[in-house]
């Protein structure tokens, strides 16, 4: 297969670069030479690279600027996927796309499965729903991946700024009644790989296997780091307010992968401390 990653030097970007790249023809493609929220330059640069699947990894994910650029937000988040979807159609390949557990409100006790109705909080969240409904609607053969608490060796996460801030010694205050599945760019690329060619179409969640809160997670992040004395203090979001809300509870059950057969991914625990140890640890 031939495949074109858009948004290829990004943090989910680079992992699915390296793992396509491994058994396809595989392209990327970034910013400066494509721009998702230009419509007409997507459709000739999708056509010219004639494509089997184009994997849209391009996103504004800095959620708490999207509320103060929602304009922003939904250009990119929204119409952008949607000018993709709309780009690989026409030139007759499968599209993937990656959304948020933030699409939903949290306010479910248990994991949200893939049947779950989506009811966003933020504008991030908002404005990731526009482009999940524009792919629906715009490229029939199309793959949506919801995925979550992303963390990986090639841009900013909460673990990389937790433990920047603890090397600093700075006392660190950590929301612990938000729970969600921390996951690995690494593993939800290799992933995608095994699905595309597998041939699945439609929604999927894939996370780590596990949840916690922020808090567990940087409590860990510490320990792995083989950082001492660390002032870490467990709070209540209502005491770390902030410009978007965050969903309470947003696991992810994988529910639609376990029902196909497709094996669990590994412990978020493992894969998160393999990436402190590598990647963190000095």
């Amino acid at each position: 297969m031939k495949i074109l990653i858009v948004g290829s030097r990004g943090m989910l970007g680079t992992e699915l670069l390296e793992a396509f790249a491994l058994r396809h023809d595989t392209a990327g493609l970034d910013l400066p030479d494509i721009d998702i929220t230009d419509g007409a330059s997507c459709a000739q640069l999708v056509r010219a690279a004639g494509p089997d699947v184009v994997v849209n990894a391009a996103a504004f994910t800095r959620v708490d600027d999207c509320e103060s650029r929602p304009e922003d937000a939904f250009r990119v988040n929204g119409q952008g996927a949607g000018h993709l979807a709309r780009a690989a159609a026409q030139a007759g390949a499968a599209l993937v796309h990656f959304s948020t557990d933030y699409v939903f409100d949290g306010e479910k006790a248990d994991p949200y499965v893939e049947e779950d109705v989506p009811n966003p909080r933020s504008v991030y969240g908002r404005s990731k729903l526009l482009g999940e409904t524009l792919v629906r609607e715009r490229c029939p053969e199309h793959l949506l991946l919801r995925i979550s608490w992303l963390f990986g060796p090639h841009g900013k996460n909460f673990i990389r700024t937790i433990l920047d801030a603890a090397r600093k010694g700075k006392p660190l205050r950590v929301v612990d009644d938000q729970t969600g599945s921390p996951t690995s760019a690494r593993d939800a690329a290799a992933r995608t790989v095994e699905m595309v060619e597998a041939g699945c179409r439609g929604v999927y969640h894939v996370t780590n296997s596990g949840s916690c809160s922020w808090y567990e997670l940087a409590r860990r992040s510490v320990a792995w780091a083989g950082l001492t004395g660390v002032s870490l203090t467990p709070v209540p979001a209502s005491e770390f307010p902030r410009p978007a809300p965050r969903p309470s509870h947003s696991i992810l059950a994988n529910a639609r992968l376990r029902r196909e057969g497709f094996p669990p991914l590994r412990p978020w625990q493992e894969a998160a401390r393999e990436y402190v140890e590598n990647h963190l640890k000095k």
